[in-house]
């Protein structure tokens, strides 16, 4: 691992097959697996660890402590997944007392000056697009897409394949399966494209947009909607899903189609 003008801490444990390119620097306590390229001006701190057959371009920065007053420099994480590629100028921030780490999961793309947050966590197959910024605390589900330039307040959680437009300025929960867009955001349909993509059969997805013209055309109460939901479709894991979220929502979910204009 003696690259030419990289620093590799001797504490680092980096695997023999790892390619780490000119000016780059590693810190003490980073895990690196298998097949991983770091480009060049990569800064990897301390509770990094980084999976196999990742790829993290030039001004990535890995693991810097949170951008949180109340954090004690207190021993945290910030772990990614395998086959993970990591753009320019991304920052990923490890976590705090809270949680303990932020997760990236496996396959992930976080595109170009992307910013995530201490305490984030970040499901599979998920796609953050440039500039978007997660504060603190976030969840993003599994196949999530976020647009580029948006802004997500601390403690929200964006539910698996729901698609977000680029430019959102996210205040509520986003539920699964779902398009946000507009402003404030506001539900704009099902990611019927992306569930095609991934395989849901057309029965599926009609189910899914069955559940949400309950939730959000049908002028019912958030507590109406559930117990119409729950008495009249049939109990499947994606009906399931929806309504596990929508109950454990903390921020509370986002509203309906908005007269605003995109």
């Amino acid at each position: 691992m003696n690259q030419p003008l990289a620093y590799v801490h001797p504490g680092a444990k980096i695997a023999k097959n790892v390619v780490i390119e000119p000016f780059t620097t590693i810190h003490n306590n980073v895990i690196i697996g298998d097949g991983t390229w770091i480009g060049s001006n990569v800064t990897i701190m301390e509770g990094a660890r980084i999976g196999k057959n990742c790829n993290i371009f030039p001004g990535a920065v890995i693991s810097a402590v949170p951008q949180d007053l109340k954090f004690g420099g207190e021993d945290s994480l910030a772990i990614i997944g395998d086959n993970c590629t990591i753009r320019e100028c991304v920052t990923i921030n490890r976590g705090t007392v809270a949680s303990g780490q932020t997760t990236i999961g496996n396959n992930c793309l976080i595109m170009a000056a992307a910013h995530i947050a201490h305490d984030c966590h970040v499901g599979d197959n998920a796609i953050i697009v440039n500039g978007v910024l997660l504060g603190g605390h976030v969840t993003v589900g599994n196949y999530a897409v976020i647009g580029g330039l948006s802004a997500v307040h601390q403690f929200i959680s964006i539910g698996d394949h729901a698609m977000i437009s680029g430019g959102s300025l996210l205040r509520k929960d986003v539920p699964p399966y779902t398009k946000a867009a507009k402003e404030p955001l506001s539900y704009v349909g099902i990611n019927s494209v992306g569930l095609r993509r991934r395989g849901f059969t057309t029965e599926k997805i009609r189910e899914i947009q069955d559940i949400y013209r309950i939730l959000y055309q049908k002028n019912y109460n958030t507590t109406q909607a559930i117990g119409i939901i729950e008495a009249e479709m049939e109990a499947t894991p994606e009906r399931d899903e929806i309504l596990d979220f929508i109950r454990n929502s903390s921020r509370g979910v986002m509203k309906g189609y908005s007269s605003s204009t995109l």
